[in-house]
Order: C-alpha cells, then structure tokens, then sequence
C-alpha cells in the first residue's frame, strides 16, 4: 500500500428526495459548450444556479457558480483548467464575508468528498460505521453546511474531477510534470485562488484553507506561497486528518528501520481502535483520561524500548510485549514476532482476525470480511467499499443534474495516475534544493505563522484514523520550528470518529460547530 493511495478518500453526504432537491436548486439551462467536447477546457466556463439552505434553522439563499479557471505560465500560455464550485451567500458584502477554499488530498482525490459529504449545501446519506446498501442514494439539505460562517469554493486538484491538463493537442503547453508534485502542485493552487480572488473581486474578503489528508500537505505549501510569492495574510488554515511530515506516517514504517517514532504515535490510536472493537483484557470505561496513560506509555517506556533495538534485553522486551498487549488487544506472541513493531496495514489485519474480519484504515470503527486470512497486511479498506459507491454516484448526480456542469464528460473522483506519477520532491523556505527525504512542510507553515503571527490553525482530527493518527498530528505541531508564543495560535479539536471525521453525523455536527467559531474569531 503506498502512502499516496493511504491519505486519499475523505467524504460524507446525507439524503433529499429528488423533489426537495429541486426546490432547493432551482434548475438553470446547462453551458451551451458542455455538448462539445472537443475544445471545451480550453475556454474558461461558468453555470450559475441558485439555491437555499438551511443551516441552525435559518435558510440561507446563494448562488453557486461551477466552472473552470484557466491557469497560464509566464509567456501566459494555457497549462490547465481547474474546476471549482463556489457558493456566494446572496445579498452579502463582500469585505465583510469570509471566503473559505477547500480541496481533499489523494494526491490524486477531488473535493467531493467534502463537497457532498460534509460543507456543501447538500450531503449524501451513508451509513455511518457499517457498509451502504447500493442504490438509489439520497441528497439532503445538509444542516452542517459551512454557508453560515464563509462563502465556499471546492477545489479540484489537477487530473481529478472535472480539472484538465490543457497539452499542445489543445493549444496549451501543459505538462503532468507542471502539477502532479508537492510543489507543483502547491503553484497551481496558488495561482487558482489569487486567479478566483480577482475574477470574483474578494480580495479584500478574510481568507481560509480547509484542507483534508494530503490537504494538509497543500495547505502548509500554499499558505507559504501566498504570504512570500503574493504578499497575502491568511486569517485562518483548517487542517483536517493532518499529516505534514512523512517521516511520521505509519503505513510503511518498516521499510524505514531505525525511525522509531511512527510506531509510537500510532499505538494511541491502537488503542482507542481496540477499545472501541472490545478487543481490551481490561478496557477503561472511557477513552479519556486512560489515553493520556497511553500516550505518556507509548513516548516514555515502549519508544525507548524500541530506541535500544538489539540490546534491548529479553526480560525488558517481553514486558514490553505484555504491557502494548494491554493498550491495543493484540497478543503477546505476534507483538513478539513483530519485534514490537506493528505498521498500519499490519493492525487492521490483525486486530478482527480470529472474527475474520479486517478493520477499516480511514475509519477503524468500519470493519469487513477479510479478503484472505494468511495475509500480513489488510487488502482493502471497509469504509472505501463501505461509502465510495454513494460518494461517487452522489456527486456526479449532484454535479450533472442541479448544477447543471460536466455533461458529456467524465468526473474522476480518484485518480491513480496523479498518485502513481506523483513528485514527492519538496523544497523547504530558504532551502536551494529539493529535500532527498519524505516531504516534511512543518518549515513551510512555522515560516507562514513567523511572518504572519496573527495567523491561527485548527487542528481536527479523529481517535479511529490509521491513516493519520491524531497523536502524529499533535506531535507534528509541537515540533514546528518557531519562536516561543507563537504556538498559542494553534488549537485542537478531537473526534470519536476517523480519517472523514464527518461520516459520523455527530461527528460532523461538532466539526460544523468548531470550524463555523474559528472562522467567526478570526474573521
């Protein structure tokens, strides 16, 4: 499993039927070039509809325009056309209502699970632990929608949804090089969002990233971007299931002998997985405070444990065994067998194994049928199978037939060529080349908080993720590389849920409460 196929999914929606969906989005007549394939991203092109939400029981009127921006290089030729969807709150004055960007991560996953499973106007109803009978899915008002606190605009990174690398077939000089990196990709998001601010005029508006798994990523790069290359002051980023240093990431810890630490930060979220399964000897009776003693276990004893390696003592290593037997209800003979070192994949295919069943990545509250059961490493994840079919169907439903964009062609949802051809190179502030390591962004977003200190970052993320561990993530702002006091501008939020903190309606309404406050102190 490699890591970019591991930070990718993240949605949620909940259902309308159809007749209440056309009442809120009243229809509008479709682009006239949507039936002409041929030349059709090589021309900018905006639907505008209209449509009502109601959010805290209020309703909300906006308009939503769905459309493509034309990025350029520096002879200002055509290199793509990014698809967005924005939503503007009607009768709203600009320099007083925020403006809030938002993209999911792959690489290689558009913004609808967002879009439809968390923020946008309409949400599409899943099961929130448990695989989605097929359909027909249903669209619902989404009452958690973000349109109460900011405007919204969705973006779809290059070579995903409806956003298209414009090459010299077309008239363009676009490359796939030019966009699928971390850099790269950073310089397209950066030349979208100033290109949007001054085709909608909102440069005046307060300004936010809200960004998902490898969104993270971007927003750390693209928040450096605006402040060094744009001059331009954010009033807030939203991290969601974060992950800024690679070096952390437990996916594929083996193949990086030595590096202790991502075991570590992983076994809090062991534990809060068996303890939500029943795979505990002797559970607590809730999470916290006992993950407190886990967390102070896992970076005291278990980590110097593992730091001693082959002069850690028999007796030491099988009280070690015992003890992370314990927190995370594997036993003592395979945490033996494994040298005390379990990777991501490796617990989601062992923690259900005697039930056969293999826990989700994204979302470890989901579980399914183990593919097969001699296997070391799980082989599918049971939240992806368990939603990914309502995601997908949901926004191309929503997208075609109430926004009235895309006809003829074909949304990529996810796209294994952005991730398998992606550039991993990343060349931190002040440095003259790429770092020759896992890109780490923690210097790109202490840099942004050091020349911008009144920039603040909300930090979310759930208890049940295997994909980021939301230990990982308070250890990765801890380590940011900045002058004292500025670490006060950092808050954190945490979840009884996973990686898509908000396929748990509860989930989502707290994340709804938390984000809407921060936009409204920082605003």
């Amino acid at each position: 499993m490699s890591v970019c196929r591991a930070l990718l999914l993240t949605a949620v929606l909940v259902g309308l039927s159809p007749a209440a969906l056309a009442h809120a989005n009243p229809p509008a007549k479709p682009a006239a070039a949507s039936s002409n394939p041929a030349k059709f991203w090589t021309v900018p092109h905006t639907v505008t509809t209209h449509g009502r939400v109601t959010v805290g029981g209020h309703v909300i009127h906006y308009t939503a325009k769905a459309g493509t921006l034309i990025l350029r290089d520096k002879a200002d030729k055509p290199t793509g056309a990014m698809f967005y969807v924005a939503y503007f709150k009607d009768g709203a004055k600009p320099d007083h209502r925020p403006i809030a960007f938002l993209y999911n991560g792959g690489p290689g996953g558009s913004s609808a699970p967002l879009h439809i499973g968390a923020f946008g106007p309409v949400r599409v109803v899943t099961l929130s632990h448990e695989h989605t009978p097929p359909a027909p899915y249903r669209l619902v008002n989404n009452q958690y929608s973000l349109l109460d606190a900011s405007d919204l605009v969705f973006v779809d990174a290059m070579g995903t949804g409806f956003s298209r690398i414009i090459g010299k077939a077309d008239g363009g000089v676009g490359t796939p090089k030019m966009f699928y990196g971390v850099d790269a990709d950073g310089k397209a998001f950066t030349q979208f969002i100033t290109g949007f601010l001054s085709q909608y005029d909102r440069w005046n508006s307060p300004k936010y990233l809200i960004g998902e798994s490898y969104g993270t990523t971007r927003s750390a790069v693209v928040a450096g971007m605006l402040e060094n290359t744009d001059n331009i002051d954010l009033n807030g980023v939203v991290l969601l299931s974060t992950i800024l240093n690679f070096d952390t990431s437990i996916d594929q810890a083996n193949l990086n002998p030595g590096v202790n630490l991502p075991y570590a930060l992983a076994i809090p979220t062991y534990a809060a997985v068996a303890w939500y399964h029943k795979r505990l000897a002797q559970p607590p009776a809730r999470l916290h405070p006992w993950l407190d003693q886990v967390q102070a276990w896992a970076m005291g004893p278990y980590l110097a444990a593992l730091n001693r390696g082959a002069a850690l003592p028999s007796a030491e290593e099988q009280t070690i065994a015992a003890q992370m037997a314990g927190y995370t209800g594997l036993s003592e003979r395979y945490l033996l067998k494994a040298d005390l070192r379990v990777t991501g994949p490796q617990f989601e295919q062992a923690l259900l194994s005697a039930e056969g069943k293999t826990t989700g990545r994204l979302d470890a509250r989901f579980s399914g049928p183990t593919l097969d059961p001699l296997a070391e490493y799980a082989e599918y994840d049971p939240l992806i199978s368990g939603i990914g079919s309502a995601y997908v169907s949901a926004a191309n439903e929503y997208l075609r037939h109430t926004l009235h964009f895309g006809a003829g062609h074909r949304y990529v949802f996810l796209s294994a060529t952005v991730g398998n051809d992606w550039k991993w190179e990343h060349t931190p502030p002040g440095a003259g080349s790429p770092a020759p390591v896992a890109p780490n962004v923690l210097p790109d977003l202490a840099a942004t908080m050091t020349l911008d200190p009144n920039l603040k970052v909300l930090v979310n993320a759930g208890y049940f993720d295997l994909a980021t561990p939301y230990y990982a993530a308070v250890y990765q702002m801890r380590q940011l590389p900045m002058q004292p006091g500025l670490e006060k501008n950092v808050e954190f939020r945490f979840y009884h849920t996973g990686h898509m903190i908000y396929v748990r309606p509860q989930g989502l309404a707290h994340l709804h409460a938390n984000i809407a406050q921060f936009i409204r102190q920082t605003e």
